[in-house]
């Protein structure tokens, strides 16, 4: 399907340019079964419901803004109580809101006339359409052009008749930085300085001048700018222009916040009102555009920021929406067996898009946890990162963008995710003086919350850095990628094993991705993803022809797989893996198992091997792994709506929903049954990789779902950092506004775009080496599943892949020349092979024994353009 023309006039209003799906009404209808699939079938998503409790996030690279569904501003998020929402551009907060006035009517007022009856998450945009009020109706686009420190708001006004109507538009400053935060050593309380406001040639500027009372602060030149494509015909400064929120309701710095509030106690801004009269004809209606634009480096960059929105505002929109168009059209699958999946793998890759940040001159500082605020170690002069989460968790994280990349290349936005881990490896570089250990937080400012070479962890991170380097070089065979990222590779795994091994028995010590008491010193994920680390930079080191860091690399993981099962197996009726050992209470004992049922214990089965010469496994066993993942099925680690953080124990005390199978085994940590969307990521990805693709549907639904399932999703296609779940009660959209998890968490993508690209359709690229395997199998019960457009090395391929009584058949389209295919199929369980072909001819195969199943394997050689096998089934 061609997505349809763009056309400015369609950029307001009820549009021809995608197919509406209504949440409050009914279900998300998906394309039709058998319908081709295109990036237009799910490009819009709305909803009619609780539009004042649903939180709405548009998204630039540079700028970006949270506001409800209604249009409307209250306080939100936790990090700077309350002032997590609003207009930012990294590393700023501009403003706190924008309010329209209509007339004296304020739009999105609950106790006005113009309500809000619809809200509307697009490609690239939002939408809110409100009630008309003195005959007058008012849609709102959102709209934030990448590569621009400003952001577009479109109120396209209809009328029955021509009239003027008086549009008034309050403007609330907070110039703050997005660090330090609430708590922090200093706080916001001393490091924010009172904004002042001014008129300027039609525009509201607001400014913070000044150098905190802070030691090491750098001075504050911060400024923004409101204006409108018209000239006002009024203006008013101060502080009271709130639109219906004002007089506002505070929320304090710390204690029991209100249920909504409209501002801090951090805050120090201003205000101040614009009023346009606006001749609106008769049936055409007429488009008002507004611009908000800002910088930390003073009023040159903001105006020239502003200059540029205004100019051409509904061509930067267009071609904002265009270029989302464009991205959709990549990675195009089409699931008939799974439609919502399908949907999900649509609004995944916008999710993605949409989290992509950048800031400049990031001073790059090591906080301690936010105790102390030293000078800059240095400078990163441009950074560009997958931001992990909104509202609260804008900025680039390690063990965030390491999950994240799985998501990234199957979506084929390869510079991304390159941008990400190269800012993770300029920050570590001098915030850990080039030891190789990967920092775990990084605010905006550059300021590094946690990972200095000091602090106890994440080990996980450092070790699964390697792995996402190589990764990204498999699937884009970027070889300059890789030289540029290989020195950084090598000290990750020696600092990890030469620093994190105290006691020399080989596993890591340190923070893993759980921080439960009574935990071991030595972490599960820790060792097993050291030792996929390993195994990938010693596969990275035979492409640069490193020979002593292979053999080191891979001695070092041979030795820690060959003690891996004897070590961390729990045994007993635990049926799984141990989240730790060296039990703290018991420390005569060394690497005594420590059993508590953290989400951690499936990393065995998630975290696959390259081993020199064998085919690629799991580090899990086949044996052990099928244990532990039925295990892992059961109620008490299971939920309606995926994985559980912690599963239960073995009395009703530690929260319940004990099944006749669950483990009796001691624990010494409650359980946590709250769902994430990465707990559900893993365990798809665990199922997948041992060829479990029905129990896979459990987490790979759940997800999607989360996104697109009227009574799960927040805002709709945005996939959240925590599904509803029995010990997260209520659901963020019943919680107040200060105390929410993540509306758009990145990470839960990799539950949804690498279990259908990788396990599904059976992509594994090693471009590096000009290879690409292609290995599908269907989930149980369908017949076909295709994906086109997927990005592989410098060109793309598309795979369809279908099943019938007798005959398996994969046809692949690969248009990227150099590229050595490997084409087969994984045969259903059972199943015997009569004959195989490639392009009709009989053909040489082999039957290859993986994790997934037996697999038919034929070396299609190297070509460009169509293969298809066929196999024939006794």
């Amino acid at each position: 399907m061609r997505p349809p023309s763009l056309r400015h006039p369609l950029l307001i209003g009820t549009s021809a340019l995608v197919v509406a799906a209504g949440l409050a009404a009914a279900p998300l209808r998906p394309a039709e079964a058998g319908a081709a699939p295109g990036p237009t079938a799910s490009a819009e998503l709305s909803t009619t419901t609780r539009l004042a409790d649903r939180r709405s996030v548009v998204i630039g690279d540079r700028f970006y803004a949270m506001s409800t569904a209604d249009g409307l501003y209250p306080a939100a998020g936790w990090h700077i109580t309350g002032e997590m929402g609003g207009f930012w551009t990294p590393p700023l907060k501009l403003l706190d809101g924008l309010w329209f006035g209509l007339d004296g009517t304020w739009l999105g007022d609950a106790k006005g006339k113009a309500k809000a009856e619809r809200h509307t998450f697009g490609f690239g945009y939002t939408r809110t359409r409100y009630a008309a009020a003195n005959g007058v109706r008012v849609e709102r686009t959102d709209v934030v052009p990448d590569g621009l420190r400003a952001g577009l708001i479109g109120l396209k006004l209809t009328s029955d008749k021509t009239r003027t109507v008086r549009l008034d538009v309050d403007a609330h400053s907070e110039l703050m930085s997005a660090y330090p935060w609430g708590w922090t050593t200093p706080d916001q309380s001393t490091y924010n300085l009172p904004d002042t406001g001014s008129y300027q040639n039609g525009a509201l500027l607001f400014r913070e001048q000044g150098t905190p009372p802070v030691a090491n602060a750098p001075r504050h030149d911060f400024a923004a700018y409101v204006a409108a494509d018209r000239k006002p015909v009024w203006h008013a400064l101060g502080s009271a222009h709130r639109g219906p929120q004002d007089p506002p309701v505070v929320c304090p710095s710390t204690g029991t916040a209100p249920d909504r509030c409209d501002d801090s106690a951090f805050g120090k801004g201003t205000g101040g009102r614009l009023s346009y009269d606006v001749r609106v004809p008769a049936g055409r209606g007429t488009t008002v555009w507004v611009a908000v634009a800002g910088s930390d480096r003073g009023t040159s960059e903001a105006g020239a920021a502003l200059a540029t929105a205004l100019r051409d505002p509904a061509g930067l929109a267009a071609r904002k929406i265009a270029s989302r168009q464009a991205l959709a059209a990549n990675t195009v699958v089409d699931l008939p067996g799974d439609r919502r999946l399908q949907q999900s793998i649509e609004w995944s890759k916008q999710n993605l898009a949409d989290s992509v940040q950048e800031a400049r001159d990031l001073r790059i500082r090591v906080t301690r946890e936010g105790r102390r605020f030293p000078a800059p170690a240095g400078t990163v002069n441009r950074a560009r990162w997958y931001g992990a989460g909104w509202p609260d968790y804008p900025w680039l994280f390690g063990t965030d963008g390491e999950y994240t990349a799985f998501a990234a290349v199957p979506a084929g936005q390869f510079d991304a995710i390159k941008a990400h881990l190269r800012a993770l490896r300029d920050t570590s570089e001098i915030a850990n003086a080039r030891s190789g250990k990967v920092v775990h937080e990084v605010i905006s400012d550059g300021s590094v919350y946690f990972g200095a070479n000091d602090d106890a962890g994440n080990t996980d991170e450092t070790a699964k850095f390697p792995s996402a380097v190589a990764l990204v070089w498999r699937w884009t065979g970027d070889r300059r990628f890789l030289d540029e990222m290989y020195g950084f590779t090598v000290r990750n795994m020696r600092f990890i094993v030469e620093r994190w091994d105290e006691d020399g028995d080989g596993w890591p010590e340190g923070l893993g991705n759980v921080e439960r008491s009574g935990m071991g010193v030595e972490k599960l994920d820790n060792a097993v993803y050291t030792i996929r680390g390993l195994r990938d930079l010693a596969d990275m080191a035979r492409a640069k022809g490193d020979t002593a860091t292979v053999t080191w690399a891979d001695a070092r993981a041979a030795a820690m797989e060959r003690d891996f099962d004897r070590t961390w197996w729990a045994g007993g009726t635990t049926d799984g893996f141990a989240e730790s050992i060296d039990d703290p209470a018991d420390p005569a004992n060394d690497n005594r198992p420590v059993f508590q049922r953290h989400w951690t214990g499936v990393t065995p089965m998630d975290a696959v091997l390259v081993r020199p010469g064998q085919v690629t496994r799991p580090l899990a066993s086949d044996e052990r792994a099928a244990v532990a993942l039925a295990k892992r099925e059961e109620p008490c680690y299971t939920g309606e709506n995926g994985f559980f953080h912690t599963g239960t124990g073995p009395t009703s005390a530690e929260g319940g929903n004990r099944g006749p199978s669950c483990d009796d085994a001691v624990s010494t940590v409650q359980s946590e049954r709250s769902i994430f969307s990465l707990g559900n990521g893993v365990m798809a990805t665990a199922e997948g990789n041992h060829g479990r693709l029905a129990q896979q549907r459990r987490y790979t639904a759940a997800n999607a779902r989360s996104q697109l399932d009227p009574a799960l999703a927040e805002l709709p296609g945005a996939m959240p950092e925590i599904l509803p779940s029995p010990d997260f009660d209520p659901p963020n959209i019943d919680r107040k506004l200060t105390d929410r998890s993540m509306v758009l968490q990145a990470w839960g993508a990799y539950g949804t775009l690498w279990p259908v690209v990788h396990h599904q359709l059976g992509l594994s690229p090693d471009m590096g080496r000009g290879r690409l395997e292609i290995v599908p199998q269907l989930p149980p019960g369908q017949s076909r599943i295709a994906g086109r457009d997927i990005r592989v090395g410098s060109g793309s391929v598309a795979v369809t892949a279908e099943a019938s009584a007798r005959t398996l058949r994969t046809s692949v389209n690969l248009r990227a020349d150099g590229a050595s295919l490997v084409i087969g199929h994984v045969l259903p369980r059972g199943a015997q092979v009569k004959a195989v072909t490639l392009n009709g001819r009989s053909v040489a195969h082999s039957l290859r024994q993986s994790a997934r199943g037996t697999e038919v394997i034929v070396q299609a050689g190297t070509r460009r353009g169509q293969a298809t096998l066929t196999i024939t089934l006794r």
